[in-house]
């Protein structure tokens, strides 16, 4: 058997494409329908060859037909035949999408590397803030089974920052006094919250 070669295209053929794309400029709604009959095929398949996907092969042929429908005077008989116009435009509407999907997949690939590196970050953050609040709500419930005395010292210090001589000066209370009443209370919250107490330790410490 000799080798199957690919008919050449006739004459007749470029002259029909012609007439159609006259019968498209002339307003003929049912040119649309033959038009696409005609070059459906070869413009899946180049579309198809370029993008490797379906889809976006339907998309740019759905592309290319609108446009000839909306603009079929686009057509020039003296940069060649219908066929290699219509082909040029697929082509150039599939290179476009291919573009386009390359630079979807880095920005997608980027916003993905950022999460994943944000990610632990954003996770210690509120790990960390939730574990605070657990902390500060076991410290409040504690102060609250204070004496009064002791409470109001370990309050002053814990909540509002002060030294223990501020808070002898606020309460009117010795320093000595002060002193006493908040290691009392510090040992009644280590007994109750363990190593939670430890920052309220630091911060009503002597000063």
């Amino acid at each position: 058997m000799g080798l199957v070669t690919r008919p050449a295209r006739r004459a007749d053929d470029a002259a029909a494409d012609a007439e159609l794309v006259r019968r498209l400029q002339a307003g003929d709604r049912g040119a649309v329908d033959d038009f696409y009959e005609r070059f459906r095929r070869p413009a899946f398949a180049l579309a198809r060859r370029v993008l490797a996907d379906d889809v976006l092969a339907e998309d740019v042929l759905q592309d290319v037909f609108l446009a000839v429908w909306k603009d079929p005077g686009a057509f020039d008989t003296a940069r060649g035949s219908v066929a290699s116009w219509l082909l040029a435009m697929v082509h150039h509407k599939a290179v476009d999408a291919v573009r386009r999907e390359e630079s979807h997949r880095r920005r997608q690939t980027r916003a993905e590397d950022d999460l994943r590196m944000s990610e632990p970050v954003a996770r210690r953050d509120v790990e960390d803030e939730a574990a605070e609040r657990v902390v500060s709500e076991r410290v409040r419930s504690a102060l609250q089974s204070l004496p009064a005395p002791q409470r109001e010292a370990l309050t002053l210090a814990y909540y509002g920052g002060y030294t223990q001589r501020e808070v002898a000066a606020l309460t009117g209370t010795p320093l000595g006094t002060v002193k006493t009443r908040m290691l009392a209370g510090m040992r009644r919250l280590k007994e109750t919250l363990g190593g939670a107490v430890g920052s309220l330790a630091v911060e009503g410490g002597a000063r």
